[in-house]
This record gives C-alpha cells, sequence and structure tokens, in this order.
C-alpha cells in the first residue's frame, strides 16, 4: 500500500528527479537539526548537512550527476555572492584602521597552509589533488574546494585521458578536524596566555576611542567677536568641513531655521551642530561655549525625518548635484549605510538604501520624498534583475581564461572568486548600472545559508558514496595525520605572531582565526566563549581577501602539481 512511500524517501541505485530532491531536502533538513543541537558551547549550524550528507551517501542515497553539478555549483555562488554584499563596505573600509594589518597576517597564514600542503605532496607521494581536498577540509575552506573541483574539470576538458581522484574525499575526512581543531586552538591559546576577556574589551575599547566615533549632536552659543559677521562657509572652511550646522537660532528669538552656508553668525546665536565628538568639542571651544537653550530643539517649524533612497533617477547623484537645501529649504544632517553613520559631505554619492535624516518643513520633506523615493516596502521586495544580473557577472568574471605560461591550462577564477569579487566591487561602489548592492538582511542571510546548504548537501552525498571505503583504502588516520599538520601548524604560528609581534587584541585575534579557516561554527563558538561580539568584526575584515586566496592557492596546486 505504502510501496510509493518507500520508493520516494527510501534510497535507491538509480535515482529519479524527485528521489534525487528527495535526498537533498533530507540532507539539509536533518543537518540544520543537528546543527542547533549543542555539543557543550558548540554548534555547528549549517555545516552540519555536511555530515548528514555524508551519512546519507555511505547509506545508498544517490543524486542524479546533472542535478549533483548544478545543486553543488548554484549553491557556492549564492554562498559567496551573499558573503560579498554583507561584508563589502566594511571589508574596504578597514583598511583605512587595522584591516591591512589583519589581512597581511590572515593572507600569509593561508599560504603558510599551502606550503605545509606542497610539503608534504613532496614526502608522502599522495596525489596533489587529495592533498588539496584534505587542505580545503582541514581549514574549513569550500571555496576552496569548488575552486579545486572546477580546475580538474578544466584539466580533464583539455586532457580527457587524464584521471584524477576525488578531493571531495579528503575533505569530507578532514572537515571535522578543521572545526574542532579552530576551536581547541581558541580554547587552548586562551587558556595558556592567561587572557581575560573582560581586560581585553577594556583594552579594545581603549585602542578605539579615537576611531570609528559615531556622530553626535551638540548645543552651542556662539560668544566669540573674531566670528561675529562671517559666514558659515567661511568658519566651516577653516574647521575642514567636518561638522554640520543643522539648526540656527537668533539670540531673543524662539524661531528655529535651518541655516544657509551664506548666512552670518550673530553675537549668542545658537547652533546645533553634528559631527564626531572631539571636533564638536574643538569647535565649541573655538567659537563660543556649550548651550541649555531648550528653544533650538523645537519641533514645531522644524522637523525631522529618515528617507530611503528608492529611486533610480538619484542613484550616484552626490549631495550637492541634488543641492536639497537650496531647491527644499531641506538640510541632510546623516546618512546611513550598511548599519554606519556617514557625515553627508556635499561630495557623499548616494546608493541605493542609503537612508538620509533630514531637517526641515513639513511640505519640504513630503516633496523631496517624491524624489527619493522612500519606499521600505521596495526595500524588503527582493529585486531579482538586479541579484541575477550580479550573479551572471560573477559567473562571466570567473569563466575568463587567464593564460599563465608554463601552465597546462589557462586559469579561472571559478564560480567561487568571481561572484565574491564582483559582490566585493558592487557593495563597494553601489552597483553598475541597474545592479545595486541593497539587499535587506534576512535576504542576505538566506541567500548565504541557503547557497551553502545545498553545496553541503550534494558534496556530502556524493562524498559519502563509498566513504568508509574511500577511508580504509586511503588510510584515513594517516590523513587526519596530514590534516592535523595542514590545521594547526599555521594556525599555531599566527597566535604567535599576532599577539606577541604584532600586539593584536586576543578578541580580534579569535575573529581573526576563525575568519583565516572561513570557519562560521569556529566564530560562532569564539563569541559565546569569550562573550563578545568583538571576533565577528575582524572575522568580517578578512574573510573576502582570505577566500579569495584560498580559491587561488587550491588552484594553483591543482594546475602546478597534478
Amino acid at each position: 500500500m505504502f510501496d510509493w512511500l518507500k520508493m520516494l524517501l527510501l534510497p535507491v541505485e538509480n535515482p529519479t528527479v524527485t528521489n534525487s530532491l528527495v535526498a537533498i531536502m533530507l540532507a539539509i533538513a536533518t543537518g540544520i537539526f543537528f546543527g542547533r543541537l549543542k555539543l557543550g558551547k558548540i554548534t555547528f549550524g549549517v555545516s552540519a548537512v555536511m555530515f548528514t550528507g555524508l551519512l546519507l551517501g555511505h547509506f545508498g542515497y544517490r543524486i542524479q550527476p546533472g542535478i549533483l553539478d548544478f545543486i553543488r555549483d548554484f549553491g557556492l555562488i549564492l554562498f559567496v555572492y551573499g558573503i560579498g554584499l554583507q561584508v563589502g563596505p566594511s571589508f574596504f573600509s578597514s583598511f583605512k584602521n587595522d584591516g591591512l594589518k589583519f589581512n597581511i597576517l590572515a593572507v600569509s597564514t593561508v599560504l603558510f597552509g599551502g606550503v605545509v600542503t606542497l610539503i608534504l605532496f613532496k614526502f608522502t607521494g599522495l596525489k596533489i589533488e587529495n592533498l588539496v581536498g584534505i587542505m580545503s577540509g582541514s581549514v574549513t575552506n569550500t571555496p576552496g574546494l569548488g575552486a579545486a573541483k572546477n580546475t580538474i574539470e578544466e584539466i580533464k576538458n583539455s586532457f580527457p585521458n587524464k584521471t584524477f581522484d576525488d578531493p571531495t574525499i579528503g575533505y569530507a575526512i578532514t572537515y571535522p578536524l578543521g572545526v574542532f581543531g579552530i576551536i581547541g586552538t581558541i580554547i587552548f591559546s586562551k587558556i595558556l596566555l592567561k587572557i581575560d576577556p573582560e581586560e581585553e574589551m577594556k583594552k579594545f575599547r581603549k585602542a578605539k576611542l579615537n576611531s570609528e566615533l559615531p556622530l553626535v549632536h551638540k548645543k552651542m552659543r556662539v560668544t566669540n567677536p573674531a566670528f561675529f559677521g562671517k559666514t558659515l562657509h567661511q568658519i566651516l572652511k577653516e574647521f575642514g568641513g567636518g561638522i554640520v550646522i543643522s539648526r540656527l537660532k537668533h539670540s531673543g528669538s524662539i524661531a528655529v531655521k535651518s541655516p544657509t552656508l551664506d548666512h552670518e553668525l550673530r553675537d549668542r546665536d545658537v547652533l546645533m551642530i553634528v559631527g564626531i565628538e572631539k571636533d564638536l568639542d574643538e569647535f565649541i571651544s573655538q567659537i563660543g561655549r556649550p548651550s541649555t537653550d531648550l528653544f533650538i530643539e523645537s519641533d514645531s517649524d522644524l522637523h525631522k525625518k529618515n528617507i530611503f533612497v528608492t529611486k533610480s533617477s538619484v542613484l550616484h547623484k552626490n549631495l550637492s548635484e541634488l543641492d536639497l537645501f537650496n531647491t527644499y529649504d531641506l538640510k541632510v544632517t546623516r546618512v546611513f549605510r550598511a548599519g554606519k553613520e556617514i557625515l553627508p559631505r556635499p561630495s557623499l554619492e548616494l546608493f541605493y538604501g542609503d537612508k538620509l535624516r533630514v531637517i526641515g518643513s513639513q511640505e519640504a520633506i513630503d516633496e523631496v520624498e517624491k524624489i527619493i523615493g522612500n519606499s521600505e516596502k521596495k526595500l524588503l521586495e527582493p529585486d531579482f534583475l538586479s541579484l541575477f544580473a550580479g550573479l551572471l557577472l560573477g559567473v562571466i568574471l570567473g569563466s575568463i581564461p587567464i593564460v599563465i605560461p608554463s601552465l597546462p591550462v589557462p586559469i579561472k577564477l571559478g564560480f567561487a572568486a568571481g561572484p565574491l569579487i564582483v559582490a566585493l566591487l558592487i557593495s563597494r561602489y553601489g552597483g553598475i548600472s541597474f545592479i545595486h548592492s541593497y539587499i535587506n538582511n534576512g535576504a542576505i542571510y538566506f541567500m548565504k545559508d541557503f547557497g551553502i546548504c545545498l553545496f553541503f548537501a550534494a558534496v556530502g552525498i556524493h562524498a559519502g558514496d563509498g566513504f568508509y571505503e574511500n577511508f580504509v583504502k586511503y588510510n584515513g588516520w594517516n590523513w587526519l595525520l596530514f590534516g592535523s599538520a595542514i590545521t594547526f601548524i599555521p594556525l599555531i604560528a599566527m597566535v604567535i605572531v599576532g599577539r606577541f609581534i604584532l600586539k593584536i587584541n586576543y578578541l580580534q585575534l579569535a575573529g581573526i582565526m576563525s575568519g583565516s579557516y572561513t570557519d562560521p561554527a569556529a566564530l560562532s563558538f569564539s563569541t559565546n566563549y569569550l562573550d563578545s561580539d568583538i571576533p565577528i568584526q575582524s572575522y568580517a575584515q578578512v574573510y573576502p581577501l582570505v577566500t579569495i586566496f584560498r580559491i587561488f592557492v587550491a588552484s594553483l596546486l591543482i594546475l602546478i602539481f597534478s
């Protein structure tokens, strides 16, 4: 009676499209369930899909080859593109601060791992594709594995008679080692270095006291005669233009207005100013004194509102081009982009999804809303044209052959690096034509997790076919030993160099460790174990460049030594 259900849910040797889809859904659903279970402070999250896929593959579940390739590659593309959009803005801006130092340390760790892999290749007699799989698993780097498999396919197309082992086997054997290895290193380095997370947090806050400070507003009264009669343009020019004067009230009056740059200051004028606190304090000390005037905060004549940029007609225009003040008597006091506050300089270019805080009359705000858009509903709706056009550009970039003399085939960025680089550039420059970088956070998290789940399910089920036999055949215990060298030697070197030579805060170093091995499970553990969100920041700063280098190292090792 239930034969149809058995045929649908139980493994078959020659799966149909439906059987293939059921296998993928089973792997993802069971993986997500087990990934939410806690082992102490450790949760595997979506990476558990890899292990459930292995089990299902071991017990006979299969996916049609064409469907397998599509699910694996499309999942990888979605994952890396989502990562690029999410961390792109902070990735580029971080190079102005500690980002350069962090990325040098992380990339050096990647290259050191490649050197260890090469040494093992010279002395163990293993095929390079097996060692690249071992390396990718030992550092929990999925895009590197994807790049290795793409490179092998390219070589097979040029040399049909050449045979390769599947790097997925080594990846599957050593992946758990990579996860637990990073977590173990974080635990033992904290103990051996006698790290106090609270003390590290104090040091971090002290170090960041003068960088990445938020914008604040303050009230002041003009009392210095040297500035009476000077225009706001003249005064702001003297101070470098890092301040916005949002409101002005004359002494003895209750009328509040948003002043133009040609407005001349009078004795005892009250100003509302916006900027970084230390700049505001310096400005106030030279021009007057702090004020406690309450009328300047009155909203009887002036209103403030947040307006979202959603109309294509204003995209990539700067604030001086829009000239909202002279046209509509409306002043922009702050701009919010990718979770950061930006001072609204006249040269600031507007991106899709930017949030402008404006001040002016209600009539002016209503008029500007019609020009800028302010459609929160539109921001919630996914722009599939922009999304898939961006993905297409990533695939095209990843497919461009780069000819390098002495290599057997041209090297390609592949489906891992191509979409990642395109997403980083789009997020940096706000978009290309109709392709924009804004996707709401919920959609980005869905795209990332959905993509990596598809990839893990396909790779796990494929690797699970004969996994035990391969473990015995290739002496998996030896592979775990080789993987341990790739996991721990570069990681220990990173801790020593990062802590004692570069003097990096341990909370940040934990994020760099997780980011260098592109391991979200280790990141999740470190934030819980250290009771801090600081590791997330350094993880995001190094992740994109590390991913690109992991891809190149894996591809080059296959190309040069296969």
